[in-house]
């Protein structure tokens, strides 16, 4: 249950591992919010991930288009992809990954 900031170049990159639940809400909010925020959310070592979660994600999503800056969520975890699929969401995050893989 650990999360990692690092830096790719010149953009912040979040490693979020474990749980993206209701859970760990408080403590991820305030690293998916801080500033400066993550510019890249690397999901590859979520192993679960509920409602609570994808609220978080969505919120990353709404500050970083307010701020006119891209979010790019990276390396899908079979539990993100799981919720995303089941929600229909990838186009909220303009995530070609998922998006491409519907079709």
């Amino acid at each position: 249950m650990a999360t990692e900031q690092a830096s790719a170049g010149t953009a912040p990159v979040l490693r979020i591992a474990g749980e993206l639940t209701i859970f760990r809400a408080a403590e991820l909010k305030d690293v998916l919010l801080c500033d400066p925020a993550p510019q890249e959310i690397d999901l590859s070592g979520v192993t679960e991930m509920d409602s609570a979660g994808l609220q978080l994600l969505m919120a990353a999503k709404l500050a970083a288009t307010k701020q006119q800056r891209q979010l790019r969520l990276l390396d899908h975890s079979a539990a993100v992809v799981e919720v995303f699929e089941l929600l229909n969401v990838a186009a909220y995050f303009n995530d070609p990954l998922l998006m491409e893989a519907r079709k």
